[in-house]
This record gives structure tokens, C-alpha cells and sequence, in this order.
């Protein structure tokens, strides 16, 4: 079972070249008219992700004969715009791309009395479709509500009716030639309608009444219909005629364009971490809107370069990104990437004209408005606009765990923040819908904050050694055994017992630990000492055999990975926590000679200790380290052994230092 979250390290720079995954709209536009083409057309290139699943589902659901082909491409069979099933119960989760377009084709199409039910997620049931639905029955559709009125779930009912001639002729009932069609919810809506007025066979006008957002989707909708054999006048970008006599005919082979707004996310990594980032699979000659994103970064001073199927994104020339104030109905999608560029931007950056947002996968300005602001930046949020500043002059991001909303651009834009801090993100398989394979190239073209992991038996010149590591490399320390320590310090002030799995673990989540140099508190007060007691370093090994303690301070210690590296020590640090670590290393000694260290420094502290005892103790927590069922303390496979027990912490030092110098020099 896939973990509900992953956890992005910090970075450092990114840089490399993704090929994109096809667009998302352009895939479900070529489905469903290759659908309702005269004869086959062969698909390549087509996005593999949950809405165009969505879309190949119910094309079949509808008797549309779909075949597999060599190097993922598809047949699909046109069925003339006659669906062979007239009956058919459709679940189309939260695809707009699917349900808007396919409730206008349904509701038109023609042949045999038909009756179709639409439904999907709870979230597709609160996305507006009254305007398509009053468009439609303009036309004499029967479109009834199932639920609430003007949201979806609906059911359509066609009635047997042949196909209209291919001849200019007069309208009669239910064939209006003009209809009219509010603009500014959706534009999907005007393009379901552009693609099933064809079905009809008279020429139809839709009239747009008010502005019409994201004119760019609307484009690419006129451009697959001519590729298909649908030309569409346009008047202004008002008013749009489907002549009389229109049928979509079969190309024979389309081959879809990479994701523009996919593209995004990685001129946007380039811009904000160095690059150059180099996307293929959308240029300078692309039919998307969202290409002009590019645009919008050089307008915060990024470096852009283009050909006509490429588009590469580097850091500013001289000094910072600079903040923008733009208008965004020309990239609805792509400009939620703006939103987290912003933070890395000097001066705040507004994006305006973005209603659309608010009828999306969830409510996009309220919910990106409260994941920024878990970082500790300022967002203002209104109808139409956001507005975030960057943090201030001294001041960083936060670590958090950013909730996606079970919505795939959500959890990639709030992904480019890892740029500044470390981050958990929640659901991630959401990309799915989308970029199934997202978290993968973003992992391949950028640089995580180095991390050298010391793990080892209790005693075995751990601690020491780790602090000297990061001293002499100017990193960053964690002693994650101080994190159970304090765990269990707590649990013992709370009056909770160690073994009440849920108890620790509540106190574990809101521990206020506090760590600045050397010294070590909890709730503010200085417990360097006390949690080095015996009873509570036993406590800690107990409280560490918790899952549920694990798993409440396990983010905690991934935040302490920051620039320019982190010397991390414990049981688990190579194999769970970071398992990237650059380099790993597994301290071990003799329990002998453990136990006189471990007694060495009780006496110098004053506090009274027996070898004997101790080397009992020592025995006793390697086996329950070794052996507990959630992050056994083990020597992870590519994990440098370094047995301490004739070597001075100086000697141990120096070889772990050759070994981090050795992985530095091969990289």
C-alpha cells in the first residue's frame, strides 16, 4: 500500500531535461471526437492519467471499440456520431475535461431513444453545470437534475431522432440557430458545446454573453475540431458558428502535444533553482495558452529560450525574481504555479482574473491562499485574485505538510517550495489525474540538500563523532536520539507511561523542543542533562519502539535537512529517514568497551554507575533495538561499517570525513 503522503527535502538547484507527458485536454478532446469520427484514427502520444481513463471508460461504456497499439498508442473506431449503447449509467470521478464535453455530446447525439445517467466524485457534484445544461436545452435537450439543481449528478434523455441532413435547411423545434451561453464560469462549458453541435447538422451559432475566461482552452477546442474536419468561424471571440452540414472526419493519426501546463512546474524549477530546466514536448509553436507561462516568468526576470518544440528556463540574469502584478485569463492552470514562484520573488506578485479557479478540482484561491500560509508568508484572497508576499528580509519558510484537496495541480505547484524548505505532501497520488509519474522527474532533475547518516549501537561514538563531522564541514547536526529522549522526558512529566502508544505519540506531535547549539529544551527550559539520564535514555529506547511515535517525529527530523548539508545520527537515519543519504555510515564497539565509556562519562557527571550493569543494559537495548517490529536498528546495504573499539573519535572522524570527500569527488 502507497504511503498518503511524501516528503520532499530541501533543495538545492535543479536542473536537467523532462520530456512531458501529453496534455490532459487535448488527449480527452482527440478521444471523444476520434470517437465520433467517421472511420479509425490512431492516437499517439496521449496522456496516460486518471481523466483520460476517465474519458476511454465511457467511450467503451458507449460501444466505442478502442484497441491497443505499439508504443502506447490507441485506435480508436469512429462510430459516426451514432453511440451503438443507448443506455448506459457513466461514473466519471472529478473530470471536467469528461463530464462537460460528454454531457453536450450525450444530450445531442443522435439514433435511438437514449437514456444516461452522469455522476461523479462528491467534489464533481458541487462544480457547477447550469450554464451547459440551460445552453443545451436551447436546443430541445432533456437534461434533468438528479440532486441539486445546476450540479451534476444529471440524467440525459435523448429522443429517436435521425441525423440531421448535411444541408442548409430551416430550423424547427428544438433547432435553434442562435443560442447564447454565460462566459465567465467556464470555458469548458462553450467548448462542450463547439464539439457535439456537429451532431446536429444545421448551422448553430452560440452567442457568448459577458467575457469569456480562458479563451485559450476554447482555441485549442477550435483547433482539434478543424483537425477533424469541423471547421468553426469566429466572430470576435463572441459569437461562434458551426456550419450547417458539419461531420467530424477521421484525420487517420493525431499525435497529441506535451502538457503545457505540466510544463509549468519545470520552467518554473528552472527559474527559481538555477537551471537551465529544459521541457520537450511544447514550443514556440504550441496550440495551448498555457505556453505563455514562459512569458510570465520573463516578466519576473527569468531566462527563457524556445524552439519550436522546446522551452528552457534559467535564474535571472542579475538578482532576483521580481514580483508581478498580471492579468491571468490567458493561463488559468499555469498561473497557480505564479502563486508559489511568488515566493522566491522580490516584492509581492498579484494574479488577477482567476474566478475560474473557484469552480476547479476544489476551491483553488481559498485552498492555495491557506497552504502558503502554512509556510509562514501573507496571502490576500479575493473573487477573482490572490496576492502572496515572498517572507520577509532574515526570514524563511516553514516546514509543513500541505494538504492537495484531492487535486493533482495542488499538489505540484505547492511542490516547488521545497526550493526554500523542507515539506510533506499529503496525498500525492492525486497527480494522477494529470502526471501519474510527477514526484519521479521531479526527483530526477533537482539536487536535495545533502545529508551523511550516522547510525549505530548506543555508546558506540555516535554523538561524538556526528558533531565533529558537521563541525568540520560547517552542516548542520541532528541527534535524533535527543527527539526520543524528550519524547519520553515529557511522557514522564504528562504522567503518561511509556508503553501507552497513543499517549506518547499525542506528546511526541506537540512536542516543544528546542534546539540552539548545544543547548537542548523542552517547553523552554534547559533538559541537556536530563535527558542524558539513565532512566530516561531506557525511556527513549521504549518510547522508540513505538510506531506511532516514529511516525509523529519522523517529518520532524527530515526538517532538520537544510542547506548546505546535515550530519544526522541515531538508529534509522540511513534506512528510514533519509535514505538518500549521500553518504551512510554504521558505527559499532564492543559492548565492553561501550559500557566503560558510557560509565567514563556518568562519573565525571557525578552520578554513581556499574560496568556490569551497564553492559546488561547496553545488551538488553540492542536487542530491543535490533528487534522491534517499526525501524529495527540495522546496518542499512550501502552503509559504511566502522567498528570504534580500537579508534579514537579523531581517527573515527577523519574516516568518515574521507568517505563524505569520496562520494563528493565521484559526484
Amino acid at each position: 500500500m502507497a504511503e498518503d503522503y511524501i516528503d520532499l527535502p530541501q533543495l538545492l538547484a535543479a536542473r536537467g531535461t523532462v520530456r512531458l507527458p501529453g496534455s490532459k485536454s487535448i488527449s480527452n478532446r482527440v478521444l471523444l471526437l476520434a470517437a465520433l469520427a467517421d472511420s479509425d484514427t490512431e492516437v499517439r502520444g496521449l496522456l496516460q492519467s486518471d481523466d483520460t481513463a476517465r474519458m476511454l471508460d465511457a467511450l467503451r461504456a458507449l460501444g466505442v471499440r478502442i484497441e491497443p497499439l505499439p508504443d502506447n498508442a490507441l485506435r480508436v473506431s469512429g462510430v459516426a456520431g451514432i453511440f451503438p449503447v443507448r443506455q448506459a449509467d457513466l461514473f466519471l470521478g472529478n473530470a471536467g475535461t469528461v463530464f462537460r464535453p460528454l454531457t453536450a455530446v450525450l444530450a445531442l447525439a443522435v439514433g435511438d431513444a437514449g437514456e444516461y445517467r452522469l455522476a461523479g466524485v462528491p467534489r464533481m457534484h458541487e462544480r457547477p453545470i447550469g450554464d451547459l445544461v440551460d445552453g443545451l436545452r436551447q436546443l430541445g435537450a432533456e437534461i434533468s437534475y438528479l440532486d441539486r439543481q445546476g450540479f451534476p449528478p444529471l440524467a440525459i434523455r435523448t429522443p429517436r431522432m435521425p441525423r440531421m441532413p448535411r444541408t442548409p435547411r430551416a430550423p424547427g423545434p428544438g433547432s435553434a440557430k442562435v443560442i447564447s451561453l454565460r462566459g465567465d464560469v467556464s470555458s469548458q462549458f462553450l467548448t462542450g458545446l463547439l464539439m457535439a453541435l456537429p451532431l446536429r447538422g444545421v448551422e448553430t451559432t452560440v452567442e457568448v454573453l459577458g467575457e469569456l475566461i480562458s479563451r485559450p482552452y476554447v482555441d485549442i477546442t477550435l483547433a482539434i475540431m478543424a483537425r477533424f474536419g469541423v471547421p468553426v468561424r469566429c466572430d470576435g471571440g463572441q459569437r461562434f458558428t458551426v456550419p450547417a452540414g458539419s461531420a467530424y472526419r477521421s484525420p487517420g493519426a493525431i499525435e497529441v502535444e506535451g502538457d503545457a501546463s505540466s510544463a509549468s512546474y519545470f520552467l518554473a524549477l528552472g527559474a527559481v533553482g538555477g537551471g537551465p530546466v529544459r521541457v520537450e514536448g511544447v514550443g514556440r509553436d504550441s496550440i495551448q495558452g498555457d505556453v505563455r507561462f514562459a512569458d510570465a516568468l520573463t516578466a519576473m526576470g527569468a531566462t527563457i529560450a524556445a524552439g519550436a518544440n522546446w522551452i528552457e528556463a534559467s535564474a535571472a540574469v542579475a538578482g532576483r525574481l521580481q514580483g508581478v502584478d498580471l492579468d491571468c485569463n490567458q493561463i488559468p492552470d499555469a498561473a497557480m504555479t505564479l502563486a508559489t514562484v511568488a515566493l522566491f520573488a522580490e516584492g509581492p506578485t498579484t494574479l488577477r482574473n482567476i474566478a475560474s479557479w473557484r469552480v476547479k478540482e476544489t476551491d483553488r484561491i481559498a485552498a492555495m491562499a491557506a497552504e502558503l500560509r502554512k509556510l509562514g508568508v501573507t496571502v490576500d484572497e479575493g473573487g477573482d485574485f490572490i496576492r502572496v508576499w515572498p517572507p520577509a528580509a532574515g526570514q524563511s519558510l516553514r516546514p509543513a505538510a500541505i494538504d492537495t484537496y484531492d487535486d493533482h495541480r495542488m499538489a505540484m505547484c505547492l511542490s516547488l517550495a521545497a526550493l526554500a524548505t523542507p515539506l510533506r505532501i499529503n496525498d500525492p497520488q492525486t497527480v494522477g489525474k494529470t502526471f501519474p509519474d510527477y514526484f519521479g522527474r521531479f526527483a530526477e532533475i533537482t539536487q536535495p540538500v545533502p545529508v551523511v547518516a550516522i547510525d549505530g549501537t548506543s555508546a558506540s561514538g555516535k554523538g561524538t563523532v556526528a558533531s565533529r563531522v558537521a563541525e568540520e564541514l560547517g552542516w548542520h547536526y541532528l541527534d535524533s536520539g535527543a527527539l526520543y529522549r524528550l519524547t519520553a522526558l515529557a511522557a514522564r512529566q504528562a504522567g503518561v507511561d511509556w508503553h501507552d502508544e497513543a499517549g506518547v505519540a499525542a506528546i511526541a506531535a506537540a512536542l516543544d523542543a528546542g534546539f540552539a547549539g548545544k543547548v537542548i529544551t523542552l517547553a523552554g527550559d534547559d533538559v541537556g542533562d536530563a535527558i542524558r539520564s539513565e532512566e530516561i535514555s531506557a525511556g527513549a529506547s521504549l518510547v522508540a519502539a513505538l510506531p506511532a511515535v516514529r511516525a509523529a517525529l519522523l517529518f520532524r527530523q527530515r526538517a532538520f535537512r537544510r542547506p548546505p548539508g546535515l550530519v544526522a545520527d541515531g538508529r534509522d537515519m540511513g534506512s528510514v529517514v533519509f535514505p538518500d543519504s549521500t553518504t551512510k555510515v554504521f558505527l559499532t564497539a564492543s559492548v565492553e568497551v561501550r559500557a566503560e565509556r558510557r560509565h567514563k562519562q556518568l562519573i565525571e557527571k557525578g552520578i554513581a554507575a556499574s560496568i556490569a550493569a551497564l553492559s546488561l543494559d547496553l545488551r538488553e537495548r540492542d536487542e530491543r533495538d535490533s528487534r522491534r517490529s517499526v525501524s529495527p536498528m540495522q546496518r542499512s546495504a550501502d552503509a559504511e561499517l566502522l567498528d570504534t573499539t580500537n579508534l579514537t573519535i579523531a581517527s573515527a572522524v577523519a574516516q568518515v570525513l574521507d568517505w563524505v570527500n569520496k562520494v563528493s569527488e565521484a559526484g
